[in-house]
C-alpha cells in the first residue's frame, strides 16, 4: 500500500519545548518533523499536533508552532492521541495516518496501536520519531511493525504523496525539500 495524500493525515505527537532536549538526537527529530509538516502543507495534507500535559512539558516547540494554526494543536493527558480524542472530524475520515514525534515507546506507540485497524493504515516516520533512549525507540518500532504499522522514512512519505515527477508540483517540492 502506498500513502495517498488525499487519504492521509499527518499527526505530530508531543514535540514540546521541555521534552525535546531529553530525546536522543532530538534536533534531527524536530528538523524532520518540520520538514514533513512543510511538505504536507505544500501538498494539502491536513496536519494536527498534540501536546502532552503542557503545564509540565511546555508547549509545542516554537519553530513548529509558528508553522501551525493554533486550532490544529490539541492538548492531552492520555498518552494515546486516540484515547485523548485528538482526532477531530478532519482526522477521523482519513484512512491513513502518518505519525511523527515523541516518545516512540509511549505516546507514538500507544497512538499507532490504537489507530491501526481494518479501515485505517498507520505509518510511523522512523527519522522523525524519538525516545530518550535509542533502544526504547528501536523496541517501539519493532513492536509497531509486528502489529502491522508501516515504518517509513520522510522521503518515502514525500515521494508517495507526490506520486510522479514531471509536474510543477514535483519541481516545487523537489527544489524546496528534496535537494
Amino acid at each position: 500500500m502506498l500513502m495517498d495524500r488525499n487519504q492521509s493525515l499527518l499527526l505530530l505527537i508531543d514535540l514540546q519545548e521541555r521534552l525535546l532536549p531529553h530525546i536522543d538526537d532530538w534536533q534531527r527529530v524536530l528538523d524532520n518533523s518540520i520538514w514533513l509538516l512543510q511538505v504536507a502543507q505544500k501538498l494539502g495534507v491536513p496536519v494536527l499536533a498534540s501536546e502532552q500535559y503542557p503545564k509540565g512539558l511546555g508547549h509545542t516547540h516554537a519553530e513548529l508552532a509558528a508553522l501551525l494554526p493554533a486550532k490544529s494543536i490539541v492538548t492531552k493527558e492520555h498518552f494515546s492521541c486516540v484515547a485523548a480524542a485528538c482526532l477531530p472530524a478532519t482526522g477521523t475520515e482519513r484512512a491513513q495516518v502518518v505519525l511523527a514525534g515523541v516518545e516512540s515507546h509511549v505516546c507514538v506507540l500507544q497512538t499507532a496501536l490504537e489507530l491501526i485497524g481494518p479501515e485505517r493504515q498507520v505509518f510511523v516516520v522512523d527519522d522523525a520519531v524519538g525516545s530518550r533512549e535509542a533502544r526504547s525507540k528501536e523496541l517501539a518500532l519493532e513492536r509497531m511493525r509486528s502489529y502491522g504499522v508501516e515504518i517509513v522514512s520522510r522521503e518515502m512519505v514525500a515521494f508517495e504523496w507526490l506520486r510522479r515527477a514531471g509536474t510543477d508540483e514535483f519541481r516545487t517540492v523537489s527544489k524546496e525539500f528534496l535537494r
